[in-house]
């Protein structure tokens, strides 16, 4: 054989293996050629093509081992038992940048599924190797390195924990410097999701400065971006009150509060995800939201978005209104109770009820004052009705019981209490009688007004155990009337008159 055919097999050879990896990573592409690329062992064929000696070979044979693992956790379990991770983090070294961006990829397809299979990324030394790479001069390396440990990070603490100790942290936020928008985002969302777990990761980000860079970014024309800005901001920010501080120290707001009106919803979530992550923590903290006019824009972005949207609203009116009787009625001023009552009746999800009634339970809580707002809205029957439906989720009912319980409690407005005389379970209308024996004895209209609209006579018809709470309620009522107006009231007193009647011999 001569010198010229020995070389057409060897560029046989190679065109043929180059063929190979393009077709699976073509294939690997398309969702439903998964199955047959797997039941055709092509894993243990792509492992020998990644130590291949033609470079554009071994990228390919990356990206097609990437796609696959990406598909789903078999494929990436796949990738860790045929040993695939400790030959890829080896070449990350040494190896051109299509092929780091490449590995990049498997790394992240193979972390993104589980806690378990990120641990197999960070056993084989696959943390420090990204960690590396965002040193790369060329940007697809560091976004691909950013992303991969982005999927590490976000599973738990320990994971969290170990990409803080490879040092990912300060390069990450030299990477919210670069001028590429796309390692902007990614290293935003990344440390967002390094600072979720614990109060001491999120103080491994803040000690590195990347508070004064993510609020520089807040105003950025990119939608994107902002959404991961605003997300790290509240994962930093509800830790503690001396991390939110700081959030707010970098004069944030209000600023942040007119991206509540920004064209993408998922900006406008997160950005009313951090006041709520913000306001939970102390008075002090909710006053310069409302400062700033966060309730009235919170309110409004309410009005302007429907189902899990509204979440974060929601709750921030409700840890506002809770601190105290004044930030409750900043919240009744705003125009926050109807809002929540819109939402209360718009929404079908279980879990949305049930924070809107705990919100509404931290406004009405506070004084008679507070419970009339809320009581004016018409929302007790709606509390009530939720309650004692069937189908409503156990949450649901907790949390609509005891704002019921909370606003009653407080409740001194007999047209709000009377209607619930008629409907309330005796859990429930133990607090409705016991609202009614405190008001009645001081207003001589609401006892007139009570005995003409019927609600004396239902107050006798209520079945009681003797010596209870209700009773000593109804016993209570009863004495703010003439002895022959509550038995005139009283179950079977018509049956009386007419024995008496009857009984009766004229002179």
């Amino acid at each position: 054989m001569s010198q010229r055919q020995i070389i057409q097999v060897f560029e046989h050879y190679q065109k043929s293996r180059m063929q190979f990896v393009q077709s699976v990573a073509d294939l690997a592409a398309r969702p439903q050629n998964i199955e047959v690329l797997q039941n055709a062992g092509v894993m243990s064929l792509l492992r020998p093509l990644l130590l291949d000696v033609v470079p554009s070979i071994q990228q390919t044979a990356a990206l097609a081992l990437g796609r696959l693992a990406d598909h789903s956790d078999d494929l990436a379990e796949a990738v860790v038992k045929e040993d695939i991770l400790p030959q890829l983090v080896h070449s990350l070294a040494s190896q051109n940048r299509f092929y780091k961006k490449a590995a990049a990829f498997v790394l992240r397809a193979v972390a993104k599924h589980s806690p378990e299979l990120s641990q197999a990324v960070v056993a084989c030394g696959g943390v420090d190797a990204l960690v590396l790479c965002l040193e790369e001069f060329d940007p697809g390396v560091k976004e691909a390195a950013a992303w991969a440990l982005g999927f590490i990070a976000r599973h738990n603490a320990p994971l969290s924990q170990a990409v803080v100790d490879a040092g990912a942290v300060p390069l990450l936020v030299l990477c919210l410097l670069e001028p590429e928008m796309a390692i902007k985002r990614i290293a935003a969302s990344t440390l967002s999701d390094i600072a979720k777990h614990t109060p001491e990761l999120a103080q491994t980000v803040v000690d590195t400065g990347a508070i004064a860079h993510l609020a520089q970014m807040i105003l950025n024309p990119d939608a994107k971006l902002k959404r991961q800005v605003f997300s790290a901001l509240s994962q930093i920010s509800k830790h503690s009150v001396s991390l939110a501080e700081m959030v707010i120290e970098a004069e944030i707001f209000p600023a942040a509060v007119a991206c509540l009106r920004d064209p993408d919803e998922y900006v406008r979530k997160n950005v009313a995800t951090l006041m709520r992550e913000v306001v939970k923590h102390t008075p002090e903290l909710s006053q310069v939201i409302v400062n700033c006019g966060g309730l009235a824009a919170v309110i409004d972005y309410l009005g302007n978005c429907h189902g899990n949207l509204r979440l974060p609203g929601i709750m921030m009116l409700g840890y506002v209104a809770a601190h105290s009787e004044n930030l409750a009625m900043a919240v009744i001023l705003s125009k926050g109770v109807p809002q929540l009552s819109v939402c209360l009746s718009e929404e079908p999800e279980h879990h949305l009820k049930a924070a809107t009634a705990w919100s509404i339970g931290q406004i009405g809580h506070h004084s008679p004052e507070h419970a009339k707002a809320v009581t004016a809205a018409n929302l007790l029957p709606k509390l009530l009705q939720l309650y004692m439906d069937a189908g409503s989720s156990e949450d649901l009912q907790a949390k609509c019981k005891k704002a019921l319980k909370s606003i009653l409690q407080k409740c001194t407005y007999l047209p709000a209490l009377e209607p619930l005389l008629y409907d309330a379970p005796s859990n429930i209308l133990k607090h409705v009688v016991g609202q009614l024996s405190k008001v009645l004895p001081h207003d001589s209209k609401a006892r007139r007004l009570f005995v003409t609209s019927g609600g004396l006579k239902k107050v006798q018809e209520i079945k009681v155990e003797p010596g209870s709470l209700l009773q000593e309620h109804i016993s209570a009522i009863n004495r703010c009337f003439p002895e022959e107006i509550v038995r005139y009231y009283s179950p079977g007193y018509s049956e009386v008159l007419l024995e008496r009647l009857e009984n009766y011999q004229p002179s």
